[in-house]
């Protein structure tokens, strides 16, 4: 039995340059108590689809042919939710009762105002006729479903008070209230850390087996798409290039447009020297190389940042009516490891790790409570808490960084041009013409037409406003760039479009780079050597290779453990996955226990490889710089 059946299905956008159709002519089936993935690139129409199953189309959207057939069981009657009106009854009756979605960015989805209990409760309320006590217990028992840690207190809770992974926990909750008969995720764990998407994409298919439900997943991500789907349908400006089963399309793919989203895809087997294959190349034209700064420049591979034993406390004052209650959160302890001239070192970990304070200490964004932070411009290391003046002006000048979200890092009333320009303007580099010249420069190193320097940046896709960020990062002709996970948010087509570009300007301009993320498969593509980070503690550094196939510390192999490969034949290991006892440092197995009081030490387990051990540290001395 198929739960869903859409036939021919075309949507349209009525905008002010006219009449664009969004969806043409789409048909695909969800059979019942099977996972179907809807494939495609941001744009693709994946959204609109899921927006009409709902009824949740804005109103300048209108279904313009086709039918959408919903049957809840097998004996129900079959409804076309194409023909119901948006706002009826009838339609309310089905969105959130017998077909519920999970929203991609959990925290704009809910009410900063109401509790989660309030929330999910609501579904209940209005679905199932109950009253507010028994939609209350009803809650605690779909928040222990979904394995909430402590369900009182969650019932009590705002979205503020929870992580990423929680907030999603909760939007599950909340969608499976009401026992649907098919669930649609819309890119459930895309701004999620690795270990947390694994955890969630468990939980979907436990829910899913409990309450026998068809599942519309909806992603870009082929890890996913082969951990999960039983049937794919690949969809691209609105149209299906491709559908059949997970194992037809992984084992034989035939349309040009599913090989080259497979290419896009980091993969940990790949070859030396092997590149991703975006779907629309970025050729960056560099006019020029990056002005040598002046004074003498160290040699490739001299140390260029060190941090030796950085530790900072923030002081957190919930607690009270007036903040008291406070109390300190460790954000880093002992942090030290060394960035080589020339390389690329890949800082890794789960959100909270300390990754972003770590490149905030760098940049001398916050100062650190102990230890030093040294910069080599060339005249030897030296702490960059004492520079100031035309000093830290200069330093500021060297070291830039790429923002993760270039929407919200882009300022919505300033042009392109006005962007680029503004470093330029602030460091009083050059004269108006030079300046205009060095933009122009700006756009064609990052691959984009100067003709959009008059543009503002909502008028373009995430992609290009990313290479914007990289061409304004690199506006001051910097040698140090910190990237802060710039990939996260982008598709894999246009993720391998930043990363080769990244690669491309490393070797260009003779860069260097600390890169930040959550995606190891990611940093294995781009990195030199990889640190990664747990609880504010580095637990593990050495060269990408070694750390890839050689993982010495429980914390690395749960993330490698966690990341879903592209390929049926190596899928997740649902069953062992023990995430969160792997990010707790108190409960590693010996020699890498980690308890309040005892010092992070690395030991050098084989050349250039070390491990935050404890219990081999009591026993091997080991040097400074070991971090290194």
């Amino acid at each position: 039995m198929n739960v869903l059946s859409i036939d021919g299905l075309s949507v349209d956008f009525t905008t002010g340059e006219g009449t664009v159709r969004a969806v043409k002519d789409v048909s695909f089936d969800v059979p019942h108590n099977r996972t179907v993935a809807l494939v495609g690139e941001s744009g693709s129409g994946k959204t609109v689809i899921s927006q009409t199953i709902m009824g949740l189309l804005p109103e300048k959207a209108k279904v313009t042919g086709g039918r959408v057939l919903f049957r809840n069981s097998p004996d129900a009657e079959v409804i076309d939710i194409a023909a119901l009106d948006r706002k009826g009854p009838a339609m309310r009756a089905i969105r959130g009762d017998r077909i519920a979605i999970i929203f991609q960015e959990p925290m704009t989805s809910l009410s900063p105002l109401h509790t989660i209990g309030d929330q999910i409760g609501e579904a209940a309320q209005l679905h199932r006729n109950v009253g507010a006590g028994e939609a209350r217990e009803l809650t605690r028992e779909m928040l222990r479903l979904v394995r909430f840690p402590d369900p009182d207190r969650g019932v009590a809770s705002y979205p503020f008070e929870l992580s990423g992974g929680l907030r999603q926990r909760a939007m599950i909750a909340m969608a499976m209230i009401c026992h649907p008969a098919l669930l649609i995720a819309d890119e459930p764990t895309t701004a999620l850390d690795v270990t947390i998407q694994a955890e969630i994409l468990k939980l979907i298919k436990d829910v899913q087996s409990e309450l026998s439900m068809s599942v519309l997943l909806i992603t870009h991500d082929f890890g996913v798409v082969a951990n999960m789907a039983d049937d794919v349908v690949v969809i691209y400006h609105g149209r299906i290039m491709e559908r059949g089963s997970a194992r037809d399309l992984f084992a034989d793919p035939r349309h040009p447009y599913l090989k080259a989203l497979l290419n896009a895809v980091p993969r940990f087997a790949m070859e030396e020297g092997e590149r991703l294959v975006p779907i629309r190349p970025i050729a960056p034209h560099a006019a020029s190389k990056r002005e040598a700064p002046a004074g003498p420049v160290p040699s490739i591979g001299a140390p260029m940042v060190t941090l030796d034993r950085v530790t900072k406390r923030f002081h957190t004052r919930k607690g009270g009516l007036f903040g008291s209650g406070g109390h300190d959160v460790l954000a880093l302890d002992n942090v030290s490891f060394t960035v080589r001239r020339g390389e690329c070192l890949g800082l890794v970990g789960e959100s909270g790790s300390g990754k972003t304070t770590t490149a905030k200490a760098v940049l001398r964004a916050l100062e650190p409570d102990e230890g030093t932070v040294c910069y080599d411009s060339g005249s030897g290391l030296r702490d960059v808490s004492g520079l100031s003046g035309e000093a830290l002006l200069e330093y500021r000048r060297r070291v830039q960084l790429i923002f993760q979200d270039p929407f919200s890092s882009l300022n919505p009333r300033m042009t392109v041009n006005e962007l680029l320009l503004e470093p330029l303007v602030i460091h009083k580099v050059g004269t108006p013409a030079e300046r205009a010249e060095r933009v122009r420069e700006l756009m064609g190193l990052v691959g984009l037409d100067p003709r959009f320097l008059r543009r503002y940046p909502h008028s373009f896709s995430g992609g290009q406003r990313q290479r914007i960020g990289i061409a304004r990062a690199l506006a001051l002709s910097p040698e140090f760039l910190l990237c802060d996970e710039p990939t996260s948010a982008l598709d894999v087509s246009v993720q391998a479009q930043i990363l080769n570009l990244l690669k491309d300007l490393k070797d260009e301009l003779g860069l260097t780079y600390l890169f930040v993320s959550h995606n190891l498969a990611v940093v294995d593509y781009i990195a030199d050597r990889i640190a990664v980070m747990c609880r504010g503690r580095v637990v593990e550094i050495g060269p990408t290779r070694e750390i890839v196939d050689n993982p010495r510390h429980p914390y690395t192999r749960a993330l490698l453990d966690s990341v879903p490969e592209p390929d049926l034949n190596a899928p997740l290991d649902f069953a062992g996955l023990d995430a969160r006892r792997a990010s707790e440092p108190d409960q590693w197995p010996e020699p890498f226990r980690l308890v309040e009081g005892v010092v992070p030490e690395l030991v050098e387990m084989s050349p250039g490889h070390y491990v935050c051990a404890p219990g081999l540290a009591a026993r091997r001395k080991t040097p400074m710089e070991a971090a290194q």
